[in-house]
């Protein structure tokens, strides 16, 4: 063999080293930025408080939070009621709201929720219990659940203090509830019918389950969600019309 020949085989040798080097790199950065984060770890329940008072995640007891929108083209309306009621869930007193969807007019949709505030100031999701409204009877989902029953996990629904990029699982009970969020925007601005809002806090979230259907949440200091829309997988927009105490 010419050692021509030689050198364009150790050329076309090395650039095929080089390719294959450069797509295992670009696919482990790739399975490192679409990886899972892990499930938080719930603290004791001595290190829980007795209210949830985080600035873009307040819930007082007795307030009432309604949402005006569309659903895939149908007007829908969406109640959030504060209620006094705690649930005790792994020994964590957790406040219980009442989560109601009406499509059109009719129901279509409810949902009691369980949120605790730790004394870092992260608001933990320990669970739901939701119901869908079909031929007339509420019928429990197969998404209720509930942390520390059937190897079900408690989730961060709003960390203590967010940053953009933090990504992080808002609830776990595998092939059931496996949200999770990415902050995207704290500087940007939004308006509903409510108001207008500067710098509020802004998630991406999404479910496995659900593939190819993203939502993105804006919160508003002192106020809470103001507005969620589908930005992907479908049609759905909800605004903060009023807030009631």
């Amino acid at each position: 063999m010419s050692r021509r020949i030689v050198i364009a085989a150790v050329v076309v040798v090395a650039g095929l080293v080089a390719a294959i080097v450069a797509f295992a790199v670009s696919r482990s950065t790739s399975n490192t930025r679409t990886a899972s984060p892990p499930i938080p770890t719930l603290p004791p329940p001595v290190d829980f408080v007795d209210r949830i008072d985080h600035p873009f995640f307040p819930l007082e007891p007795g307030t009432t939070f309604t949402y005006t929108g569309q659903s895939d083209g149908a007007p829908q309306k969406v109640t959030v009621l504060v209620t006094h009621k705690t649930k005790t869930i792994l020994g964590i007193d957790a406040t219980v709201v009442l989560d109601q969807v009406l499509i059109d007019g009719k129901p279509e949709e409810k949902t009691w929720d369980w949120y605790a505030q730790d004394s870092d100031g992260n608001v933990w999701y320990l669970g739901e219990d939701s119901f869908d409204y079909v031929n007339g009877k509420w019928v429990r989902s197969d998404g209720s659940w509930q942390a520390g029953v059937d190897r079900a996990k408690a989730g961060i629904i709003m960390e203590a203090r967010p940053h953009v990029g933090d990504v992080y699982r808002q609830e776990y009970y595998v092939g059931h509830a496996e949200d999770m969020a990415k902050v995207i925007d704290t500087n940007g601005a939004v308006t509903v019918p409510f108001g207008s809002f500067d710098h509020p806090f802004a998630t991406s979230e999404w479910t496995p389950l659900e593939k190819g259907i993203v939502e993105h949440k804006y919160y508003a200091r002192g106020v809470g969600n103001v507005r969620t829309v589908m930005v992907k997988g479908g049609s759905e927009d909800e605004l903060l019309l009023s807030v009631t105490h």
